[in-house]
């Protein structure tokens, strides 16, 4: 299927790794000229050819670099995909365990990155009848599924989508939401990660814990998502081949949310 989006320019948020990492491999291998951000610029961030771009995304200044670096080397955006998320504040804790500053940093990090490089990116992007695909999380839908503060950034990015796409719709904008179950990426596999600090405050060695998985969350399909599968959607909702879809977030998580 030719996803119409060679020739193109996109920005993709937290793209060192995981599904920010796939997704700038597949935009860039159907032509799309890509602005790669992340905080550390990993070597394979370097070897997709994107244009790289180091900032700290959680904060204004960081995003204000990296889209002010975007618009004067491409002349203008089409595509944003704010996927960058989660960080090293998302803990396996309860509600009373989680204060002030770790609010406010994850709400950084989670939500107002997306804002602040949205803002940014809508003018150019109403003049390309762009589109922005924002990278949720089921969370959004379970949030006794994880961490608090982190399923309410999420829930508020999901919101944040429908408004958008509501506001700028009838200006040739389309505003979708991606929302991934657990994906095969360093959040869950590394150790020293939140699926380590899961694993860990449940007493179960890492390597068991990541194996029952797919049972113990119920996952249908028997298996975790791959982070190619989250980059295909995504290009597929930034391509014109889904020009009349908008306002929508699309699950997936192998069946993991069983409700309507």
């Amino acid at each position: 299927m030719n996803l119409g989006l060679a020739s193109k320019t996109a920005v993709v948020t937290g793209a060192g790794r995981g599904i920010g990492l796939a997704t700038v491999r597949t935009l860039t291998d159907e032509g799309v000229r890509v602005i790669g951000a992340a905080r550390t610029i990993t070597p394979e961030l370097k070897e997709t050819g994107a244009l790289t771009v180091s900032a700290d995304l959680s904060t204004a200044e960081g995003v204000a670099a990296l889209m002010d670096r975007a618009l004067a080397e491409s002349g203008g955006v089409d595509l944003l995909v704010n996927n960058v998320g989660g960080g090293d504040d998302v803990e396996p804790v309860g509600f009373l365990d989680t204060d002030d500053e770790q609010w406010t940093r994850v709400f950084d990090l989670n939500l107002l990155s997306a804002v602040r490089a949205s803002r940014a990116a809508l003018p150019s992007l109403i003049e390309r009848r762009g589109a922005i695909v924002n990278v949720s999380s089921i969370n959004s839908r379970l949030p006794a599924a994880g961490p608090v503060a982190y399923s309410a950034a999420k829930a508020a990015l999901a919101a944040l989508g429908k408004s958008l796409a509501e506001e700028f719709g009838p200006r040739g904008v389309r505003v979708n939401t991606v929302s991934p179950g657990v994906v095969r990426t360093s959040v869950w596999e590394d150790p020293d990660g939140f699926g380590g600090k899961v694993a860990a405050s449940a007493g179960a060695e890492h390597a068991d814990f990541l194996r029952q998985i797919p049972q113990a969350f119920g996952i249908t399909t028997g298996r975790i998502t791959e982070p190619q599968e989250v980059a295909s959607l995504i290009a597929f909702l930034l391509s014109d081949v889904a020009k009349n879809i908008t306002g929508a977030d699309h699950v997936i998580d192998g069946g993991t949310v069983k409700t309507l």
